[in-house]
């Protein structure tokens, strides 16, 4: 229930992301914005998320994460300015960055004899709540107004608070008997983290997945809108982009958790990237299913990079830090992707330089990813 929240405050407002500009009256340039808050809101979760943890533990933390998600989700959809949409969309986005964080050592903690397995389920429930928002986002727009579209999705948070009560019940009563609980000494853990070139191998993987991903998903609209295509058009290839994942998120986790080193999977990750670009850039309405068939293959990298959390660590604590330093800094990377992307096309004109960039990232994920792949662990490369 909580993997299912963590992507509805971004997917839910970008196909919408035009017409709440013309009625709070903000520029194009405040999409930009919008585009950066989730990677930026992630990255600050990501340095968060190991302090939190530590003095609440991991299932309260994940509480905490959905209840943020629910108060950011529902007031951002209430309020007539464009600064106050800005702040409660950075709530929810940052209750959404403390579950991506929390949940693989929860994975780890709970299930750590079926890590492939559970991973494919996660991932496949963040890929439905980042698929389904995008999809009926307009309709529910056109027939009952984008606050409605925008502030139903608080329900799905306030109903993961449910089960994580029960859990920190059953948690409370067994406290003594556990023997999985973080270390005491994060700033230790922490500074071994950033020793490790696997931790720095899985930043760049995940952080340019992400700055891709988060590019596509702002900037979309806008490519097939210069083509020619509709509002509503391009919304359904945002969702058809994200819904594309299910099959990564399907077969990636369990891939992974079968191959000593698959960084062979990310070469041919890299080669989706580059023929989607291809495709959008010189003839985007020719094909654009296929273009974004391809643009939704190449991010199999972010459902493999949040399995070799769990794989390339030993324990849960182990998993937490790798976690928290993982999306830290690649979120915080990524941030830069949606508003240089447009930033270049605003300067040019013209797409060639944007996807020149994403070219460019592309080839530093291949790079990290060269890193993070070699069957290692992390408690090994920290010394």
């Amino acid at each position: 229930m909580s993997a299912l929240t963590l992507r509805i405050a971004v997917t839910a407002f970008t196909p919408l992301a035009a017409r709440i500009g013309d009625d709070l009256r903000y520029s194009t340039a405040i999409v930009g914005v919008f585009g950066m808050i989730p990677t930026a809101m992630f990255a600050v979760a990501g340095l968060l998320t190991p302090i939190m943890s530590r003095r609440f533990g991991l299932e309260a933390t994940a509480l905490i994460a959905m209840l943020m998600t629910a108060a950011g989700t529902a007031v951002r959809s209430l309020v007539p300015e464009t600064w106050e949409l800005l702040v409660f969309s950075a709530l929810a986005l940052t209750g959404m960055g403390i579950g991506n964080v929390v949940i693989p050592p929860l994975v780890k903690r709970y299930f750590s004899d079926q890590l492939a397995l559970l991973s494919s389920v996660y991932i496949v429930l963040v890929q439905l709540g980042t698929v389904v928002p995008a999809l009926i986002a307009v309709p529910i727009a056109d027939a009952h107004g984008w606050r409605v579209s925008l502030g139903m999705w608080a329900i799905l948070p306030l109903a993961a608070v449910l089960p994580w009560l029960g859990v920190l019940r059953i948690r409370r009563d067994r406290a003594r008997l556990d023997t999985t609980e973080l270390p005491p000494e994060p700033l230790e853990a922490t500074g071994k983290v950033w020793r490790s070139p696997l931790a720095w191998g899985m930043a760049l993987m995940f952080g340019m997945t992400s700055l891709t991903t988060y590019s596509m998903f702002t900037w979309m609209p806008t490519i097939f809108s210069d083509a020619g295509a509709s509002a509503s058009f391009g919304g359904s290839m945002v969702g058809v982009f994200a819904l594309i994942g299910l099959v990564a998120a399907l077969s990636a986790p369990i891939v992974v958790g079968r191959m000593r080193n698959p960084f062979p999977v990310v070469i041919a990750c890299a080669g989706f990237f580059f023929a989607g670009f291809a495709g959008l850039l010189i003839a985007p309405m020719s094909a654009p299913l296929v273009w974004v068939l391809l643009l939704g293959l190449g991010p199999s990298t972010f459902p493999m990079a949040l399995t070799l959390i769990n794989l390339r660590t030993r324990t849960a604590a182990g998993s937490a830090a790798l976690s928290g330093f993982t999306q830290g800094v690649g979120y915080a990377v990524a941030c830069i992707g949606p508003v240089l992307f447009g930033a270049l096309h605003t300067m040019t004109g013209k797409w060639l330089a944007p996807f020149g960039f994403l070219a460019l990232a592309v080839l530093v994920l291949v790079g990290g990813a060269w890193l993070a792949c070699k069957p290692r662990m992390l408690e090994d490369t920290w010394n």
